[in-house]
């Protein structure tokens, strides 16, 4: 079991780094440009070329069944659970098989109102209950992970 962060404006990275470490779990850093990791043998940084998806698609790429990715982008989410991965939202948001179909339908009707000249506001502020719900989301899925493979 492996942690992915999709890296790029990733607001939990800490968090991410934490659970980690407590269950001694290799975390990659996944991003087009330089960003600063702890000195630590669990954690690598991956730097990809600059461009649309190229990041998701490393990471994609690279999920392998019962790995978990932290990212916002549905599509990745849904490339991670077909790959049998597990992707959670730096809010907490686990998606799942159940859920995917109408997050990406919702994604895919919010791009078409925005493509007309709608101005939609965009996402809610980060807030510290995301943080929580995002700490208690990533440490369930590791323990959910770790009981599977027994």
């Amino acid at each position: 079991m492996r942690i992915f962060i999709d890296a790029d404006a990733c607001p939990v990275k800490d968090e991410v780094y934490k659970v980690a470490a407590r269950y001694g779990l290799t975390t990659t850093v996944v991003s087009n440009s330089f960003i600063a990791i702890p000195p630590s043998k669990l954690i690598e940084r991956m730097i990809v070329d600059a461009g649309p998806d190229v990041a998701d698609d490393w990471i994609a790429e690279q999920c392998a069944p019962g790995d978990i990715v932290v990212t916002n982008d549905i599509p990745l989410a849904d490339r991670v659970l077909k790959a049998e991965g597990t992707a959670i939202a730096p809010n907490g948001r686990l998606f799942t098989p159940d859920s995917i179909g109408s997050a990406l339908a919702q994604r895919s009707i919010m791009e078409h109102i925005r493509s007309t000249g709608e101005i939609t506001g965009g996402p809610r502020p980060f807030a510290p209950a995301d943080r929580s719900r995002f700490l208690q989301a990533l440490d369930a899925a590791v323990n959910r992970e770790k009981r599977r493979k027994r």
